[in-house]
């Protein structure tokens, strides 16, 4: 199986794939200054009925470089004979990457790119909920041509309970009604509705800068906090929760056909063409 770990700002989603079905995964809390061993440990008390001699392989994506220095020594420490990709600037996962500067862009929305095409074909677009919200637009050719950044649901919601004196922080759920009528309820309705309508009005202006309908337009929800507006945005259309981890196994699988095992071994690769 494949060990594919996707280390996010906030979550680090972990994934076990037989080809590219996600067999096994889980969300657990990022943090930085976690060593390689205490990651093990961590992978193993996740691994119920896992054996390390099971991963013939590892691939990984993080948008935290403090995290890459461990992730690297526990690759090299645990799995040492296995082929691994470790997917940062300056590498080849096969995705053109059409903007000014490409090693701007996280390898995970590159992954999500590669996936989303794969998947469902293009042009489409990408919405990754997350620590900040992503929107990736694919071209029919699989090429990675923009997007934008906003800031993610759980983000806003802290960000305001930390900074309005008369507020809180609340949990992310649906309002009974729009028009609320208490705080925690006015909280919830404006997050869900208020993020569910810049999702439906930035797609609405990115489908048409592309001069493409939206009727039949793949618009794929993924994420940690895609469930929360998923029902609400009526411009998505799509969900695949895993789109990274199974990004990650086509990056590795590209890998894997193109080069010997030796050479594949510790080998790295990341956007770029």
């Amino acid at each position: 199986m494949l060990l594919a770990i996707d280390v996010g700002n906030t979550e680090t989603v972990v994934g076990l794939l037989d080809g590219l079905e996600v067999k096994h995964h889980w969300r657990v809390s990022t943090v930085a200054n976690r060593t390689a061993d205490e990651l093990m440990a961590l992978l193993r008390g996740l691994f119920t009925g896992v054996h390390d001699h099971d991963v013939d392989g590892v691939a990984v994506c993080s948008t935290v470089p403090a995290v890459l220095r461990p992730v690297r020594a526990l690759v090299e420490r645990y799995y040492p004979n296995v082929p691994s990709v470790l997917v940062e600037p300056g590498v080849r996962t096969g995705v053109p990457v059409l903007t000014e500067n490409p090693r701007e862009v996280g390898s995970d929305r590159v992954v999500n790119t590669l996936a989303a095409i794969h998947l469902f074909g293009g042009p489409c677009i990408v919405v990754d909920f997350g620590t900040a919200t992503t929107f990736d637009v694919v071209s029919a050719k699989g090429e990675y041509i923009g997007g934008a950044i906003a800031p993610g649901i759980g983000v806003s919601l802290d960000a305001l309970g930390d900074a309005g004196a008369q507020l809180r922080r609340v949990e992310l759920a649906a309002p009974r009604s729009v028009i609320a009528k208490n705080t925690v309820e006015a909280l919830q309705s404006g997050a869900l509705y208020g993020f569910s309508g810049q999702v439906d009005g930035i797609v609405t202006r990115m489908a048409h800068e592309l001069a493409v309908s939206l009727d039949g337009l793949p618009v794929i929800a993924t994420g940690g906090l895609a469930t929360v507006v998923l029902d609400e945005a009526a411009t998505i259309n799509r969900h695949e929760p895993w789109l990274t981890l199974i990004g990650l196994g086509l990056v590795f699988d590209r890998n894997l056909n193109s080069a010997g095992t030796e050479e594949r071994r510790g080998h790295r690769l990341a956007p770029g063409g």
